[in-house]
């Protein structure tokens, strides 16, 4: 079976990318560099493999579907700067490709696994220098939401906590093979240094989860049902808002405090 013969599987969330303006379109937003490291996250048919392999730059790819792996390998795998691992993204310790410098992570991803898989590179963002990757238009829009709008949430906290998050272009169903039954769009999410610890991020999780868990509530009644309402109010936070009103910043404050509470 040749790699354009090969049939999406649903446990996969496979959605191939056959759309050659789009690939194009991303290539030119990735814009490769000559000792940069890559890492492609569920290469499908390869059609972003046979781009970024042809920049020479060091190209580590995880693909969960062995049978597809396999014929990923034999098309690309005599290519020097190619290099195969048959896994699991969420299970994937991404230091261990490290290179001298950080990596540039890109992928078509699955829809299921998107939102795990973005909280967990987010918590190895020391290693990655940033993430292009191809998602359901409702979570790039999720990502990149501001305070005060109704896509505003945890996941948008959680992620500009720790990066800067730009929504590109949107592709529609027929891009891709089989067509998903809903508008895609390119996010670019880059890492910025904020010096947050563990403990941060276990308080943070906490704090958004708690406020977000009944975001109709006001703070007062989402978060201050665990959390001191002094704590609360020293950190900036009205009592009276709600939890889509507060910005990411001030979610870190009140991380940080609940850290040295503890």
């Amino acid at each position: 079976m040749t790699v354009s013969q090969t049939r999406a599987r649903k446990r996969f969330g496979q959605h191939f990318l056959i759309d050659q303006y789009t690939i194009d379109q991303i290539i030119e937003l990735i814009a490769p560099v000559q000792g940069e490291h890559f890492v492609e996250i569920g290469p499908g048919r390869g059609a972003l493999t046979a781009q970024l392999i042809r920049y020479n730059v060091p190209l580590d790819v995880i693909e969960i579907d062995r049978d597809l792996a396999q014929i990923i390998n034999s098309k690309f795998g005599e290519f020097p700067n190619f290099n195969l691992h048959i896994g699991d993204a969420l299970k994937t310790d991404y230091a261990t490709f490290r290179n001298p410098g950080t990596l540039r992570i890109v992928g078509n991803l699955p829809y299921n696994i998107s939102t795990p898989l973005i909280l967990q590179l987010i918590s190895q963002c020391s290693v990655i220098q940033d993430m292009t990757f191809m998602l359901q238009k409702e979570v790039v829009d999720r990502l990149a939401a501001s305070p005060g709008s109704k896509d505003y949430g945890r996941l948008s906290v959680m992620v500009q906590s720790y990066a800067q998050v730009a929504g590109y272009f949107e592709v529609p169903p027929a891009a891709f093979d089989p067509p998903p039954k809903v508008i895609s769009k390119l996010v670019r999410i880059t890492p910025q240094n904020r010096g947050i610890s563990p403990d941060t991020y276990r308080c943070l999780e906490y704090c958004v989860r708690l406020a977000f868990g009944q975001r109709r509530k006001t703070v007062k009644n989402s978060l201050g049902r665990e959390i001191s309402l002094d704590v609360i109010e020293k950190c900036g936070i009205d009592l009276k808002q709600r939890p889509e009103e507060i910005q990411v910043e001030t979610y870190l404050l009140l991380a940080k405090a609940l850290e040295r509470e503890c």
